[in-house]
Order: C-alpha cells, then sequence, then structure tokens
C-alpha cells in the first residue's frame, strides 16, 4: 500500500504543477499565429482514373475507363494498348 500512495502523491504533484506552469508559460508564448496560404487552398488532388479491364473468352482483352480527367484517360487507353499490344 505504500509504494501504490507514494507513487499516486508524485503523479498528483506532477499533475498540478503541470496546471499550475502551464498558465504562465502560455501567457509568455502567445504570439503563435496562422496565415493563409490561397496557393495551397487552390490545390485539390486529382481523382483517380478507374480501369475495369477484362478478358474475353478468346483470349483478347477489353476495358472501361472512367474518371474527370479525359486527357488521363486517353493516356492511360493508349499505354494499354501498347502494354497488351494491340496495335
Amino acid at each position: 500500500m505504500g509504494k501504490n500512495f507514494f507513487l499516486s502523491a508524485c503523479i498528483f504533484f506532477i499533475a498540478m504543477s503541470g496546471l499550475i506552469f502551464t498558465p504562465a508559460y502560455a501567457s509568455e508564448h502567445n504570439s503563435l499565429t496562422f496565415k493563409k496560404q490561397p496557393e495551397i487552398q487552390r490545390i485539390k488532388p486529382k481523382k483517380p482514373i478507374k480501369i475495369k479491364l477484362k478478358r474475353l473468352a478468346n483470349g483478347t482483352y477489353t476495358w472501361d475507363l472512367t474518371g474527370a480527367d479525359i486527357q488521363e484517360i486517353i493516356r492511360i487507353d493508349r499505354e494499354l494498348r501498347e502494354q497488351l499490344k494491340l496495335e
């Protein structure tokens, strides 16, 4: 019981000292400011192109491409045709 009481008392005093000294420290260092950077706010992640690849019974491939960027869809379609040697 003596060890548990001593440990509890130490934890209590450490917690209380943190509560006592934190406001004084925070008031001295309250110069933290945030500013908005519009160039960062305009960055939007690209939506991924979804590829649904299918293999037909005769061994040929076909696929469906969906996405928001048409140039990216065309690029991926060209790469698939090259990799599968369709052209």
